[in-house]
């Protein structure tokens, strides 16, 4: 059931874009604004039609320009999350979710509020509930009409960083429930990150990255258009234990991380999002530092900016750490592929909600 989608148009801005996600794969689409995320899920919810377009679904089109199909919006089998909810004032949870069903059925509502975890909140009305609660509604709004394609459209920008933390949380243990494409717009680097299989960078309605988070975090004319201090690297790791000084020791690809309390249990797997600025190289393994993580790794390339900064990519038992330098340090250094390299990261410089749950099965 992929979702095939192009793209092409003159106003209201400029677009050509074609793109393809599988099923059950979360693609975000990463951009400033007015770069044409939003316009993109318009186009495939049917609220817009551009000048050439495609949508499909298995094959099947909701929209070809060329051969003169376009399904109106109530007849695409699309979930749509918006960045305000639109749930109605005075219905019920309950009855906001059934509201999208071909049928009503409470027991299936019940079921659906379940899966986002508010249980025994279906009488709420949305006045009633958190920011956070409201968007699980409108995410179980969403599923229940059966989506073919499931499309959320900046849905955490409205609440708090401790509510999204938990958010990013809860829709990582619900994609193993879902088997549909899913498409995330947003600006955030970090949730895309975190959340995303695949990336797909947009700047001036052009495509200027598709990939995976790591080849997108590694090409320089992706970093542009999102901004170089975006740039970051993920790592896995595994709770290993809980310190009583407050710190949580991870086990990583090069060696043991010391972060802030990571919530989870030992044996709990994460992904931890770097920051490159903040990692500094070292030759030899450093004594006497108040940083507590060293990880040592050799190097795999060497980026340069378009700057006086390069980014060194460090690889660590299969992944990489990424470290933003300036070129004079990296000539001083005599830096090249294949030597071996220590990174060292700050404790506190890691965001707590630059860690998030990993995916089943990863």
């Amino acid at each position: 059931m992929a979702l095939e989608v192009m793209a092409k148009a003159t106003a209201p801005i400029p677009l050509d874009i074609a793109f393809r996600v599988e099923p059950g794969e979360l693609l975000a689409l990463v951009g400033h604004s007015g770069s044409g995320k939003t316009t993109l899920l318009r186009t495939i919810a049917g609220l817009w039609t551009p000048a050439r377009a495609r949508v499909a679904v298995n094959g099947t089109p909701w929209l070809d320009t060329a051969a003169r199909v376009n399904l109106p919006p109530h007849r695409r089998r699309v979930g749509l999350v918006f960045q305000n909810y639109a749930l109605f004032p005075h219905m019920s949870a309950a009855q906001n979710v059934m509201a999208a069903m071909d049928r009503a059925d409470p027991v299936e509502a019940a079921r659906i509020l379940d899966l986002v975890n508010l249980h025994g909140l279906g009488d709420r009305r949305p006045a009633q509930l958190s920011g956070g609660q409201q968007q699980r509604v409108a995410v179980a709004r969403a599923l229940a009409r059966r989506p073919k394609a499931l499309l959320l459209d900046e849905p955490f920008s409205a609440v708090d960083r401790a509510t999204r933390e938990k958010l990013y949380a809860e829709i990582i243990a619900l994609r193993a429930h879902l088997k549909m494409p899913v498409i995330l717009v947003t600006h955030d680097v970090n949730e895309a990150q975190l959340l995303a299989d695949r990336m797909l960078v947009i700047e001036k309605g052009q495509v200027v990255r598709e990939g995976t988070t790591a080849e997108v975090m590694g090409d320089p004319r992706a970093l542009h258009a999102m901004g170089v201090r975006e740039l970051a690297a993920m790592l896995p790791a595994t709770v290993a234990e809980h310190l009583p000084d407050g710190l949580t020791r991870l086990d990583g690809p090069s060696g043991p991380l010391f972060l802030p309390t990571v919530e989870g249990a030992p044996g709990s797997r994460v992904r931890v999002r770097i920051m490159a600025h903040e990692v500094i190289l070292s030759r030899a393994r450093p004594e006497g530092l108040s940083a507590q993580n060293i990880l040592a790794g050799r190097i795999a390339q060497i980026v340069p900016g378009q700057g006086p900064g390069v980014m060194v990519h460090v690889a660590l038992g299969g992944h990489e750490i990424i470290a933003r330098i300036t070129r004079r340090a990296a000539d001083q250094m005599a830096l090249q592929p294949g030597d071996t390299v220590h990174a060292i990261v700050k404790s506190m410089s890691v965001a707590r909600d630059h860690i998030a749950r990993a995916p089943n099965g990863e």
